[in-house]
């Protein structure tokens, strides 16, 4: 759902396990939140913070046509 979001994990070589770890949640919750958008204020700042990226870019929806 976030294309930016899994771009900046590959960037910096973070596995799905380490970003849950970042946010204090499991790799189930933080799969889960990455399909469905619905992370807390809190684990959007943390991400915006870990990846040093604005929330505009890094939450950016790509709609499929």
């Amino acid at each position: 759902m976030f294309r930016n979001l899994e771009a900046e994990q590959a960037r910096k070589g973070y596995t799905n396990s380490d970003v849950a770890n970042l946010l204090g949640i499991s790799r189930v919750s933080y799969e889960n939140k990455k399909k469905t958008g619905k992370f807390t204020t809190f684990e959007i700042k943390i991400l915006c913070k870990t990846f040093n990226v604005k929330f505009d870019y890094l939450f950016e929806e790509v709609r499929e046509e």
